[in-house]
């Protein structure tokens, strides 16, 4: 029986434990620790594993079910769906203004949003540092600054260039079509090791190929002793003369997974990592942060996707999940990125209803696909319902897309499919609810510009702000070294810290930030 059972201990105390499965009945669970740690995704498991290393007690908690690698990688993607992502993979915002509702997809589970990624790896690009020292007064925020943090991590979770031969014959295509535009191609980056190309990075992969973080930093964490409590709800964090010393909250340990015994964990520091959605949900809760803040300026990325179908086979699952993107239009705020999805999932989505709906979802073997995502000026906002009103665990999240984001939404769209029909595709399907597949010739008459934004078609897998980092208390919620303001003791280290969007997919860059964090965390000691 390995660590990473659920359960078992190692010889410091360390282990996977299981408020449902270890405590059905047992009462009020009260621990002790140097550090609690709320979230076990890519910023959470860095500061537990960098701490833990350091010879510090930690205990990380984590709302959703440990589920092991191997198990994962055996389910059905409709499994995955209902075990390990948020509400099903079925979260929403609530659109304002000329606005499309974003689906927007989060992980619950150990390992977080990790466990459920491409693997894609991206370095916080250089001008958005420029950007936050300039505009935000971020000073330290340097190239040369972030270096170390940036390797470290790259050598934790091995990242790597995928090779040409583990494209899908999908990428290779909407490649060709894209040079011929002139756009410039290039291979991604992703955390892994022994990839297959069997292109389920998104919902378990089989072969153990995807590093996250439920396998590059917290066994690491547990073996050096730290406690990763599963099915743990915190709902308040603990502060005493001005200082955070714990948080509070429930085991998930009643029939169907419902809230329970009562949870106390106290603690010399507290770092909350429960990402960009929930964070400002616990700050809210517990009276902190600055409110002017807390909860706002959340960006998503919103992404988009086009569909093309060729007349001769391209099984474009055959390959690497994401092998290519570009950056040639980062000038108009987009970056183009490879994917797929599993061919029961894209026949679901596919258009048309009854014997239409058939006929496109039995050409799946024809089809390729890539995504584009926009780097967006925010607009979103955590909303808390009163418990009056029948307020849970969720929020309300609003999101106003800026009119210079929605105006860039017809060149994202029409560039892919352009780039596939260059490469010799059929037909293209466009990101518009109700809209059959189109040619090239009908393309540039649909009417993307002035198409209601309720039936544009838009995903997000990249939350972040919501509790942003800044200079000074009256801008921000926490410091350049993650701690909140005016709470000592108290600091958070996940996505919701990033201050503006990245243009680019962030979890490399939150692991960055978070290893800044526990370090500076680590040189300061216990006691400051």
């Amino acid at each position: 029986m390995s660590a990473r059972d659920l359960g078992t201990t190692n010889a410091k105390g360390g282990g996977y434990f299981s408020a449902r499965d270890e405590r059905p009945e047992g009462g009020k669970l009260v621990l002790d620790c140097d550090v609690v740690v709320v979230g076990s995704g890519a910023g959470g498991s860095v500061v537990a594993t960098e701490l833990a290393e350091a010879g510090w007690r930690v205990i990380v908690l984590e709302e959703g079910a440990n589920i092991p690698s191997e198990l994962h990688g055996q389910m059905r993607p409709s499994e995955s769906l209902r075990h390990a992502w948020r509400d099903g993979a079925m979260v929403v915002t609530v659109p304002r203004g000329d606005s499309p509702a974003i689906n927007v997809t989060m992980g619950k589970c150990v390992g977080g949003s990790s466990v459920l990624t491409g693997g894609v790896c991206f370095r916080i690009p250089g001008a958005v540092l420029r950007d936050w020292r300039e505009d935000l007064g971020l000073e330290s925020f340097t190239e040369r600054e972030m270096e170390p943090f940036h390797a470290h991590v790259e050598r934790a979770i091995h990242v790597e260039e995928v090779p040409e031969e583990m494209r899908s014959r999908g990428t290779r295509l909407f490649w060709e079509g894209a040079t011929r535009l002139g756009l410039e191609m290039k291979p991604m980056r992703r955390n892994t090791k022994g990839c297959e190309g069997c292109g389920r990075c998104n919902f378990g992969c089989p072969h153990g190929a995807k590093l996250s973080v439920d396998l590059s930093y917290l066994p690491r964490a547990v073996e050096q002793g730290a406690q990763v409590w599963s099915h743990a709800l915190v709902e308040r964090i603990v502060v005493k003369d001005g200082r955070a010393v714990g948080v509070r909250g429930r085991l998930l340990n009643r029939e169907g997974g419902k809230p329970g015994d009562a949870l106390e964990v106290r603690a010399k520091r507290v770092v909350i990592a429960a990402g960009a959605w929930h964070t400002p949900v616990l700050l809210m809760d517990s009276g902190l942060g600055n409110p002017r803040f807390v909860g706002k300026k959340l960006t998503l990325h919103p992404a988009f996707r086009v569909i093309a179908r060729f007349d001769t086979p391209v099984r474009g699952w055959q390959g690497a999940l994401q092998s290519a993107w570009s950056d040639s239009y980062e000038h108009h705020g987009i970056t183009y990125t490879g994917l797929f999805i599993p061919p029961g999932v894209l026949g679901a989505t596919m258009p048309g209803v009854g014997v239409e709906h058939t006929r496109n979802a039995g050409r799946i073997d024809h089809l390729a696909m890539f995504g584009g995502l926009l780097h967006d000026e925010g607009g979103g906002e955590i909303h808390r319902v009163p418990s009056w009103l029948g307020g849970g665990r969720e929020p309300i999240v609003t999101y106003r897309m800026s009119e210079r984001d929605r105006a860039r939404i017809p060149l994202l769209v029409r560039t892919m499919a352009r780039a596939f029909f260059e490469a010799g595709a059929r037909e293209a399907y466009l990101p518009i609810l109700g809209l059959r597949g189109v040619t090239a010739d009908e393309l540039d008459r649909v009417p993307l510009e002035t198409i209601a934004a309720s039936r544009i078609e838009c995903a997000s897998q990249h939350p972040l702000g919501s509790a942003t980092m800044g200079s000074a208390a009256k801008r921000s919620v926490v410091d350049e070294e993650g701690r909140v303001w005016g709470v000592g003791g108290l600091h958070i280290a996940d996505g919701s810290v990033v201050p503006t969007s990245l243009g680019v997919n962030p979890q490399l860059s939150i692991m960055s930030l978070a290893t800044r964090i526990a370090w500076r965390m680590r040189e300061r000691g216990l006691e400051a």
